[in-house]
Formats: C-alpha cells, structure tokens, sequence
C-alpha cells in the first residue's frame, strides 16, 4: 500500500483527492500536483475510514480541536462528548491528547465514535507509560517509543505531532540564551528535553528519524514535525530555540517527502500580533510552503478565562498570512481541562477566526455578501442559515421577540433597514 503523496506522484488521482477537490470547489489535478509538491495533505489513515480534508495552499483553512483527560480529571464519556461535539460544532480534524486513565481505551473509544481525521502525540503515551513503569520519563526506552508510535498507527491515527526538531543543538540555543521567561510549555518538548538531558543522548525521533518516517509511510499517517520549542509567553516568541527547531524541522520534511511521507510543520503557540507575518513567511520559505499549523496562537498572556478570544484574534492574522491548519484553544486555556460547552466555544471562535482570515488570503467573502443582503431583506431564516452558529443566533431571537416580526429588539420600530427600504425610491442591488 502506498501513500497518498505516493499515488499521486505516480499519476493517480485517489477517491480522497476528488473529494477533497469537489469540497473546495477545485479541480482534482490541482490537489494532486499540490500533493506531490508538499503543499497539501490529507490525513487519511489506511486502517481507518475517516471524512477526508485537505490542509494547505490554496484550501480553506482548517481548524482542529484538541481534546483528552489529564492526571486530575479521567471521564471517558466526556471526552466522547467532547469528541462529538467538536465534530458537530464544524472543527476539521481533531486531536486526542489524554494524558491519565487508560490511554488505549480512550484513544479507541474517539477513534470509533466520529468521522474526523484524528491526530495524537504518541510521545504522551510512551512517557506517561514508562513514568508509571519505572517512577521517571529518563527511563523510557527508545524501542518503546518507537513501538507506541507504531500501535498509534495501526489503529488509523490520521496525523502524529512528533517532536523530532528538539534535539541537543536546540538544547544548546536554548542554553545560551539563559533559558525563557515563562519556561518550556510543551509537554512532548518538556519530556524529550528532561530524557536528553539526563541520559546525555540524542533525541531518537531526530536521530533514528528514518525509522520513524518508514512506520509512518506503512500507515500513510502524515508527520506533523512538532513545534516542542514554541513559546509560552510573548516575550519568548520568535527567539533562537524555536527558530532551531523550526530550521531543523524544515530539513526533515524534506527527508519525510523524499521518502513518500505527508507533511506537516507546527509553529508557534504565544506571539505578538506584529510577529504573526514574520513567522508564517520563515515557515513557508523555509519548508517549500509545507501546510503550516499554527497552535492558536495566543496573542497575549494576560488573558486567563478568555483565551479563546486571544487566540481568535492570531488565528484570523496567521490565517490571512498563509497557515493552513489552526488549533483551536478553549476559554479555560491555562487554568483548567476545558469541558464540553469549551470545546465548543473554542470551535466556534476558530471558526469565525479562520474565516476572516480566508476572506484575506483566498478572497472568499461570498457568504458575507449573502448575509448581507438576507439582513437588507429582513430575511431571518437566510441569515439564521448563513451564521456560523445558526443555533445560538435563533435562540437570542427566540428569547427576545420582537413586537414587529420583521425587526428585533436592538432597534424595535425605528429599524433602519426597514425605513430605508420602506422609503427609498432608487432600485436596490440584487445579491450577485
């Protein structure tokens, strides 16, 4: 079995290319020369049916949810309501990140329960595994990782965010620069550093990296090179440890691709919105335009409880420079595991995000255009069908009804849409 980079190169254009051309409104030939150039993925496992999606150059943006218990709060049936809900709330693939309770169980469970392609960092289970094993994550063995990484694949992860760019160089920029202010925020980079640094080893993912690339190719499960290194906090953004992995997770994209291997490439987590256009453009040159995910980003640190409103305002910024995939953030983000009504308001917020952010770069503007004209018509049920969260619009209007039905209680009868087109004489536009 060959994967879909592979399929495309050899000439074929597959079930999940047309798909993926016909959902985006673009002929198959585009998708699959965009394939074959590491421009586009779609995560589609072997082992698993999934909705296929398309991420990358010239594509909608996409928008993933990220769910999974923690050490302090095991629900499984949550989690597959998280699952669910995110699905039905229009997130594109998702990702399933627990790290407590029996983490096969869980993985399986979302894995059978919705449609979306599914991600994961294999690195969780191998650490938290060998942590209950042996009391320490120094003592995870290289073969285990290795192994989990493998299991992970054969039961139809779509996409693995694989921490392969923290290696001993990236350590020593890290080093040099007297570490950050608000520390190393990744759990797969904080894993990796701790186990080099006490082993006094080279990252196996970086050093055996051909070996992880071939269990990938088996599976056709794309490699998002993951971003271990992002920064926790604005003032760490764009500094020489995450440039370093960035740099060295460019070059092994190259290597991946060459070997039949999707790609993905992860970047940065807090940034300054006058720093977004710089780290999209680095990426993008850098990588031969591979699909950029881009985790929120949060574009400010003092914003507890609405982080998913920080992180909207770098989505639709990222989005309208070029990334390609955006992790949505919950509102608990740093405070707490997000519950089901999160995970929805995060959606939501990513999606409104990542669609101003499209009417920039892929001057899709269409459905404002429609709405536009439903809200000069006075046409309810049009804008209720056009609003990216059609329940929540209908149930305001439901609670406030307006005495004249044509109007709503914001303006009542002095409603100017409705005495401007009661009054004035000149034709109206026609939606186009």
């Amino acid at each position: 079995m060959t994967t879909q980079l592979e399929r495309a190169r050899n000439g074929e254009i597959t079930k999940e290319m047309r798909y993926v051309a016909e959902k985006e409104k673009l002929s198959s030939e585009y998708i699959k020369d965009m394939i074959i150039q590491g421009k586009v993925v779609i995560p589609v496992n072997i082992n698993r049916e999934c909705k296929p999606v398309g991420i990358g150059k010239g594509l909608r943006t996409k928008v993933n949810a990220s769910i999974g218990t923690s050490s302090d709060i095991v629900d499984l049936e949550m989690e597959v309501e998280k699952a669910k809900i995110a699905e039905k709330y229009g997130a594109d693939t998702l990702m399933e990140l627990s790290t407590g309770g029996n983490l096969d169980l869980i993985r399986r469970e979302v894995l059978k329960t919705i449609s979306l392609p599914i991600g994961n960092v294999p690195l969780y289970q191998a650490a938290i595994e060998s942590i209950r094993e042996f009391g320490s994550v120094v003592k995870m063995k290289a073969d285990f990782l290795f192994e989990v990484i493998e299991k992970q694949a054969k039961e139809g992860i779509g996409f693995m965010a694989i921490h392969c760019g923290i290696n001993l160089l990236t350590l020593e920029r890290l080093k040099n620069q007297n570490y950050r202010y608000g520390g190393l925020v990744s759990r797969g980079g904080a894993f990796m550093t701790a186990w080099m640094l006490h082993n006094k080893e080279e990252n196996p993912l970086y050093s055996q990296f051909e070996r992880l690339v071939e269990i990938l190719r088996k599976y056709d499960t794309v490699l998002s090179l993951g971003n271990g290194m992002r920064a926790g906090a604005i003032h760490d953004s764009s500094d020489r440890a995450q440039i370093q992995e960035l740099i060295i997770n460019c070059e092994l994209a190259d290597v991946a691709r060459k070997m039949g291997v999707q790609v993905i490439v992860e970047g940065p987590g807090h940034i300054p919105i006058d720093e977004i256009e710089a780290n999209v453009i680095i990426q993008k040159r850098m990588s031969g335009e591979a699909p950029f995910y881009m985790l929120g980003p949060l574009t400010t640190d003092i914003a507890p409880g609405y982080d998913h409103i920080s992180a909207a305002i770098g989505a639709s910024l990222s989005t309208a420079y070029g990334a390609d995939l955006i992790c949505y953030v919950t509102p608990p983000e740093h405070v707490a595991l997000p519950f089901p009504e999160d995970v929805k308001e995060g959606v939501i917020a990513a999606r409104i995000a990542t669609h101003i952010g499209d009417m920039v770069k892929l001057n899709k503007r269409e459905d404002d255009l429609k709405m536009a004209y439903a809200r000069r018509s006075l046409n309810w049920e049009e804008q209720f069908k056009l609003a990216i969260n059609s329940e929540r619009a209908e149930k305001i209007r439901e609670e406030r009804v307006p005495k004249d039905s044509d109007t709503c209680t914001m303006c009542g009868e002095y409603c100017a849409v409705k005495i401007v087109n009661e009054n004035f004489a000149a034709k109206l536009p026609e939606c186009k």
